[in-house]
């Protein structure tokens, strides 16, 4: 969340641990730490998918010592052997992925597209649910719009978002120029305040953008950081898709919106993100924390 890249690495006894860093969580958005883990379950993907491009793909244990809980996952180089198509494209994504939060392009995202998005999800252990004509929409939208008012009146929550927003010469946090338009009423999804780049008056953001939500059947440490390595691998197959993403967290943040958007679902299990997905013109991509901050 806000680019805060909370993760570190470490190697020890041959192995490649991930751990999260207690400095980069966001102690009034994310106090209980269900955003940091998300993200450092996505950082744990992306060194699997670099050991499996090396023909060393890992065995994986996530949270293995109960004694340091912000140890979030040891990877030990298993049997070689060579990468598969799907790694090698999703590893050959990571460097292209980036959030794009300007207005998409009314094509539709096309059914095989949604297929894949959806199979992404379930290989690793979530699902994501595809939200599908406008009653769906309108309904997450009210949803989603609810939350955001709640976190708009939250004066030490705004304070926090604002000191990860516009940081042109930072390593990490939004820029200015990776931001979104200006919010207006009439937006059918709402606007993280990145950015106060003006818009045209009365223009719709965009007209029918696919959202859709990941989730997973429990709601543990282990699910969130599961969750966040399906969260890696239904982005990385968005990019290599030629799609384009963001993410909406705003309705998981709130409790009551949560429990509103899982009972809207009808599904069993626990909203974990939701994503807003369709083709998009090039975006910039936010900075990057240099290797040596993130090695422990």
């Amino acid at each position: 969340m806000h680019n805060t890249q909370p993760w570190l690495f470490r190697l020890r006894d041959g192995a490649i641990e991930v751990l999260a860093d207690p400095g980069r969580r966001l102690t009034v958005a994310d106090g209980g730490g269900w955003a940091q883990r998300l993200a450092v379950g996505a950082a744990t993907f992306n060194a699997r998918l670099a050991l499996a491009w090396t023909g060393t793909p890992a065995e994986v244990v996530l949270l293995p010592d109960p004694a340091e809980p912000d140890l979030i996952a040891r990877l030990t180089p298993g049997h070689t052997r060579p990468p598969t198509y799907t790694e090698r494209d999703l590893y050959a994504a990571i460097e292209r992925r980036h959030s794009n939060r300007q207005p998409f392009l009314p094509d539709p995202v096309p059914a095989d597209a949604r297929i894949r998005l959806i199979e992404a999800a379930g290989a690793e252990h979530a699902w994501l649910e595809l939200l599908v004509g406008m009653t769906a929409l309108t309904g997450f939208s009210e949803i989603a719009h609810s939350a955001d008012r709640v976190l708009r009146r939250d004066e030490r929550y705004q304070a926090e978002m604002i000191t990860w927003s516009d940081t042109e010469e930072a390593p990490d946090g939004i820029p200015a120029y990776a931001g979104a338009g200006a919010a207006a009423h009439q937006d059918l999804l709402p606007q993280r305040a990145f950015t106060d780049h003006p818009r045209p008056r009365g223009r719709d953001y965009e007209p029918e953008p696919l959202v859709g939500i990941l989730g997973t059947v429990g709601d543990r440490r282990l699910d969130q950081v599961q969750a966040g390595q399906a969260l890696q691998r239904v982005l990385l197959t968005v990019t290599d898709a030629g799609l384009a993403c963001s993410m909406i967290s705003q309705p998981i943040e709130v409790p009551a919106a949560r429990d509103q958007l899982r009972r809207a679902l009808g599904r069993t299990g626990f909203p974990q993100i939701a994503l807003r997905i369709g083709y998009g013109h090039p975006g910039l991509r936010a900075p990057r924390r240099p290797v040596e901050e993130v090695l422990g």
